[in-house]
């Protein structure tokens, strides 16, 4: 054969080759084609739930109920379910499209899997029907799972993630809390720990407070956190549930919490081991379970540990006048004024400052020495005049808010810096004359 002809059939063959590759491919993507708008596998409005069951390729069966608005699981076991976990089931099984189309009309499942599906969800509706999808195997790549709808040949492919959703163990559907309470209608936390009964409550400023051993400031962000914590409660599954029980008759006591909102009383007992595993029971379930360490650690507190031990509580707001022994500032407009004197504004708020963060390194029954220092702070508008006074007794320094017993022992650095911050308060400079 010439060279020319023979170039001439090399090329022919090419195009032959891509051609047969280009219709080889569009035949497969036939097979394959993407799901259209109509590919609808499940719409049921979400409020029209009334039960779902999931039937497993190994028979179990788990049955979820829909009472009034809140889910339980009652088969195969009765429990209170996770409602939050519930609703993202629901909403994944309320609108399910497909994603690919594989087969309009298969002849044989089993190549899905779907001869015996992994799954068989269906959805029982307030209204008597029932919406039904079965899932099947994973497609070979691993990026979708295949599905069907029963007496429908089609077969389609779905999300792995949504399987991944649907596929779950009563126990990853449980509601795993042991106290379960309304954070925002608390009105009452008890705490009995380090052999201490301590009690808080809200007073008319919402503010958190300690209401025993006796009346106390109460350090606001510790109680939620304790509250935080108490609220994650939640058993490790991990565990069996005999074995937990066991170990929690064994371990020593570390506290017991009780919370009361708007629908009762709740208690949960800690307990912890030789070992450093915790474990509890609470009113939320029953049994007792092992639990994150970091519970017992957040409830093995004395009242101390709850005090607030700030002086002032004015906080981030402005305070509108402070009065010390050697002078009055009184804020004006957006000046300082100290009688006639205009104060400079930058040296009377590192005062402001030092006082609002004068905070205690410990509390002590009895102080003593003859008075130092003192400080009245009147803000919110009026609302709310705080007065400390601060006596010294050797190198201690000791402070009191007026009309309550607690005594704070403070750092002597701090204390230092508090006087040089009110020394160091100046007349502000003289305006810059005005040009003519």
């Amino acid at each position: 054969m010439k060279p020319k002809g023979l170039l001439i059939a090399v090329v022919l063959l090419a195009v032959l080759g891509g051609l047969t590759w280009w219709s080889n491919k569009k035949q497969a993507a036939a097979g394959k084609a993407p799901a259209d708008a109509s590919t609808k596998l499940l719409s049921i409005p979400a409020d029209q739930f009334q039960e779902i069951k999931i039937k497993k390729l190994t028979g179990e069966v788990i049955r979820l109920r829909n009472a009034n608005g809140k889910w339980q699981i009652v088969e195969p076991k009765a429990l209170p379910a996770d409602q939050d976990t519930l609703g993202s089931l629901v909403s994944t099984l309320s609108s399910l499209n497909a994603d690919k189309v594989v087969e309009d009309k298969a002849a044989d499942l089993k190549p899905y899997g779907l001869d015996n599906p992994t799954l068989d969800v269906s959805v029982l509706k307030k209204d008597g029907k029932t919406g039904e999808l079965l899932i099947g195997d994973d497609t070979p790549t691993g990026s979708g799972t295949y599905a069907k709808l029963p007496g429908d040949g089609k077969v389609v492919t779905i999300a792995t993630f949504t399987k991944s959703s649907i596929d779950k163990s009563p126990d990853d559907l449980r509601d795993k809390r042991l106290i379960a309470f309304d954070s925002d209608k608390l009105t009452r936390v008890e705490l009995q720990a380090k052999g201490q009964t301590m009690e808080f409550g809200k007073n008319g400023q919402n503010e958190w407070q300690i209401l025993k051993p006796r009346p106390m400031r109460a350090d606001g962000g510790q109680v939620d956190t304790l509250i935080g914590k108490l609220k994650d409660a939640k058993m490790d599954l991990s565990t069996i549930d005999a074995e937990a029980a066991k170990k929690f008759t064994a371990a020593a006591k570390v506290a017991t919490a009780t919370v009361t909102d708007a629908s009762g009383t709740q208690t949960l007992e800690v307990r912890r081991d030789k070992d450093k595993n915790v474990f509890a029971k609470g009113s939320a379930a029953e049994g007792q379970y092992k639990v994150a360490s970091d519970i017992a650690d957040a409830l093995d507190k004395g009242v101390d540990d709850f005090r607030n031990k700030k002086l002032f509580d004015f906080g981030f707001s402005d305070p509108s006048k402070v009065e010390l022994k050697t002078a009055i500032y009184t804020k004006i407009g957006d000046k300082w004024m100290s009688g006639a004197k205009t104060m400079d504004n930058g040296t009377v708020q590192t005062l402001i400052d030092k006082l609002r963060d004068l905070a205690a390194t410990k509390f002590v029954e009895k102080g003593g020495g003859t008075e130092f220092f003192t400080a009245t702070v009147t803000s919110n508008t009026g609302k709310r005049l705080e007065k400390v006074a601060i006596s010294r007794q050797g190198n201690q320094y000791f402070a009191q808010r007026e009309n309550e017993p607690s005594i704070y022992e403070l750092d002597t650095k701090v204390v230092d810096e508090l006087t040089k911050a009110a020394a160091d308060v100046k007349v502000a400079a003289p305006e810059p004359a005005k040009k003519k």
